[in-house]
């Protein structure tokens, strides 16, 4: 009775044990470069789980970062994904303008815009996001839009890689 007692306790505490494991760093960040035709920019969107951003921020000395609940820290993590996000088009530096970003589901979106030369231009692109955090981060950079999209993987000490921005 005893045993069984325990068995029904550890199967109903189980769902909690798990859950402050889903708050750990993922590891993993996502960023879209695309164009929009409409507007003729080139859209950067970078995905990253809250909850790195805010262990990413806390390791630059920031007290106590809040990226669901404050603006400022969000803009401080859009500083920092700048600083590490690099980008070229056609052999030459760009500087993307920070556009804003927002909280969507369990990830920081981080919005970036810069004006698309015509045609389909070679990007040459580096994501260091968060790898001077953590050796094992990933971060996947998606290269286009549609059924035609291309993407590269970088990881920490990676170089620069090289794609076509296709419409």
């Amino acid at each position: 009775m005893l045993r069984r007692l325990f068995l029904l306790c550890a199967l109903l505490l189980a769902p909690l044990a798990a859950a402050p494991s889903q708050a750990h760093q993922q590891k993993i960040a996502i960023t879209t470069v695309s164009v929009n035709p409409r507007t003729g920019m080139i859209e950067v969107v970078h995905q990253v789980p809250v909850h790195d951003a805010e262990h990413a921020l806390t390791v630059q000395g920031v007290r106590l970062p809040d990226i669901v609940g404050s603006a400022k820290s969000r803009e401080d993590f859009a500083r920092y994904v700048a600083s590490r996000f690099l980008l070229e088009v056609d052999g030459k530096p760009v500087t993307l303008a920070y556009v804003g970003s927002e909280i969507s589901g369990g990830s920081l979106m981080v919005y970036q815009e810069a004006p698309a030369p015509p045609g389909e231009p070679h990007v040459r692109i580096n994501s260091q996001i968060l790898t001077d955090v953590w050796a094992r981060q990933e971060n996947r950079v998606n290269l286009g839009s549609g059924t035609r999209v291309t993407t590269l993987i970088f990881t920490a000490g990676d170089g620069a890689q090289e794609g076509v921005l296709t419409r």
